[in-house]
């Protein structure tokens, strides 16, 4: 594998995790942890944050309660879906460390930027659960802001569609699909990328994102050789 990515953060939706009423489907699990291991044999350094959708979306919560409350329950299902998956890339042969804004000991430590660079420095996988300890911040947000701590090439951000859309393609069979995209395009067309925040983040630092349909965890694989290209969003 020729890679096209020197350092990546793979934002994952938590949704690839699930499998009808199982939250953590063991072969969803493992099948994530191989593509990564694939990845990482290529030389690719790479950092993970998890949505944590599979276990609880805010929205469908958030009626009647405080949304900093729910927030907060949003950020602990991450940090336990960073901890599943720390157990299949263990199985998978992979050196892990896992980080969250905030020590969960011992299932997470407190995140300091220097040691997590070190960690991939040294080949290991960077997982980054809790989101950015704040309420009122989605983990694309977390995604966007650890990627520039980090250094990352790239953001690929593996959801349940192959890309960005005109509208959305489960709605509307004539929903169109864009190969690539500038910041300044999203932004005129009002593209849901990413959340405004976590867009910005990654259009003021030139930080490059890629969707793509991670339903079929071998195109990670191929995101990063550069065979499939999902949709690709930078400066030009």
């Amino acid at each position: 594998m020729v890679a096209k990515y020197q350092r990546i953060l793979l934002k994952l939706s938590g949704e690839i995790l699930r499998e009808g009423e199982d939250a953590f489907h063991r072969p969803h699990l493992a099948a994530v942890a191989e593509s990564i291991a694939e990845v990482r044999r290529a030389g690719v350094e790479v950092a993970v944050v998890v949505g944590g959708g599979n276990l609880l979306r805010g929205r469908d919560h958030s009626a009647g309660r405080v949304q900093a409350d729910v927030d907060q329950i949003g950020m602990l299902a991450t940090v336990l879906n960073v901890g599943m998956l720390c157990f299949a890339l263990e199985e998978a042969g992979l050196g892990v460390q896992v980080y969250s804004p905030r020590a969960i000991a011992p299932v997470t430590r407190s995140f300091d930027r220097r040691e997590a660079v070190a960690a991939l420095d040294r080949g290991e996988i960077v997982l980054l659960g809790g989101g950015t300890g704040n309420p009122f911040f989605s983990t694309d947000s977390a995604a966007a802001l650890r990627a520039i701590e980090l250094e990352c090439s790239a953001v690929l951000k593996g959801t349940m569609v192959d890309g960005v859309y005109d509208k959305d393609p489960h709605q509307h069979p004539d929903a169109q699909r864009f190969d690539r995209l500038s910041f300044d395009e999203v932004l005129r067309r009002d593209l849901r990328v990413m959340d405004q925040t976590a867009f910005a983040l990654c259009r003021d630092h030139d930080m490059t994102v890629v969707v793509f349909d991670y339903r079929d965890p071998s195109a990670l694989v191929a995101v990063v050789e550069g065979r499939l290209s999902g949709t690709v969003v930078s400066a030009g």
